[in-house]
């Protein structure tokens, strides 16, 4: 839970900066496509290796609570970012164009064009991963990690 809150206050400071700062901030280029591309796929990597961490642990005949709660918090934190790195220029999808898996995007069109629901898709699942970091038992904690497979 402290691991939590940090990371809460330091993303509470960041923004206070951000705020403080609009004017530097605002004058800043934005990065290119590709890298914000590339950050996502990162992410996403990383959101799907935690979640075949949590299948591994609930698949277990001992369920290692506190490691699964760990694996989930992250989750939840990253749940919450993600949908922040899909901004409009990084739509570059274009029907039957062969795309290059390291570099160019595969996400639907439809991420943008109903973008209310991805965002809220998004912050579902990152509830559901918060709700499996604090379960407070083995039968709670499988419950909520079985509802957060379908989104992830």
């Amino acid at each position: 839970m402290i691991a939590r809150a940090t990371r809460c206050v330091a993303a509470i400071v960041a923004l206070g900066a951000l705020i403080a700062g609009g004017s530097i901030a605002l004058g800043q280029d934005l990065p290119a496509p590709k890298d914000t591309i590339f950050a996502r796929k990162i992410l996403m990597d990383s959101i799907g290796h935690n979640m075949d961490e949590l299948e591994g642990i609930v698949a277990a005949q001992k369920v290692d609570l506190h490691e699964g709660k760990e694996h989930a918090d992250i989750i939840s934190v990253m749940l919450m970012a993600f949908p922040h790195l899909f901004p409009t220029a990084t739509n570059q999808w274009k029907p039957n164009v062969e795309r290059d898996p390291g570099k160019d995007t595969f996400a639907s069109p439809e991420v943008w064009t109903k973008f209310a629901d991805f965002y809220k898709r998004a912050q579902d699942a990152s509830q559901l991963a918060f709700k499996a970091s604090r379960a407070e038992n083995e039968t709670v904690f499988k419950d909520f990690v079985g509802q957060l497979v379908n989104p992830c």
